[in-house]
């Protein structure tokens, strides 16, 4: 769908712009009339519309081609990570983007805390989790329970054996029943494909039935047309063979 042309340093060349979004082309693709969009743009479009976005021919998406030579020239431009906004002030080829983003300290990370729903930046996720996170454990109940305590419930008093006992059981009930209905499936899962396996069995052992059934009728038949009726004789009184 593009880049956002802020996020570049210095200026981009006009041709470097999808017609569609106006932003630095993204994966780009040319139509038969020449005109250049990001693949995310034109493809729903000529999809639905069927014709250029620019509106001067009919087209379809089979027509559309990649621009190779444009995208290595667009993956040579510097831009800022896509955690900008976030505090880092790295400036990258486009072509690493992807790759500095998957270790970039500003990339958002959301708390592992059950129960927290806080998003911050990765360089901070494990401060966040054992210092400032609310969800974090703080200690173990001493009223009976012995469940661990989070920061908010000890800070506020707001613990209930009883309900928190109740709360856990159920999580564990939920816990089992996803356990049981997983073991179902894969059950399910390998008694289809038992099943398929002797769907195949019986089959090959059918055709063979009926080729050997096949094979056998014919062997009979060749041999009966193959026997030559004899006439039986036997003697008269007088010594002759006589014709049965």
């Amino acid at each position: 769908m593009g880049f956002e042309l802020d996020r570049f340093k210095g200026t981009v060349d006009p041709d470097f712009k999808c017609n569609l979004c106006n932003k630095v082309l993204e994966d780009p693709l040319t139509t038969p009339c020449g005109h250049v969009f990001c693949s995310g743009c034109v493809l729903p479009w000529v999809v639905q519309q069927s014709s250029c976005p620019v509106k001067c021919q009919r087209i379809s998406a089979k027509e559309l081609n990649h621009v190779l030579p444009l995208k290595n020239l667009i993956l040579k431009l510097e831009i800022k990570c896509d955690n900008h906004a976030r505090g880092c002030d790295a400036v990258v080829t486009l072509q690493h983007l992807a790759e500095h983003a998957e270790t970039c300290d500003f990339s958002p990370a959301k708390c592992g805390n059950r129960g927290c729903e806080e998003v911050v930046s990765a360089r901070d996720l494990d401060a966040h989790m054992r210092e400032a996170c609310e969800h974090r454990a703080a200690g173990i109940c001493e009223g009976g329970c012995e469940l661990t305590l989070t920061h908010r419930e000890q800070k506020s008093s707001g613990h209930c054996c009883v309900r928190a006992l109740k709360a856990q059981n159920g999580a564990l009930s939920n816990q089992r029943e996803k356990a049981l209905l997983a073991q179902l499936s894969a059950v399910h899962g390998e008694l289809q494909m038992t099943a398929l396996k002797y769907q195949k069995k019986l089959t090959e052992y059918s055709e063979r039935i009926d080729s050997l059934t096949k094979t056998v009728a014919f062997s009979c038949k060749v041999k009966v047309s193959a026997l030559r009726v004899v006439p039986l004789k036997y003697k008269s009184s007088n010594n002759k063979n006589v014709p049965c």
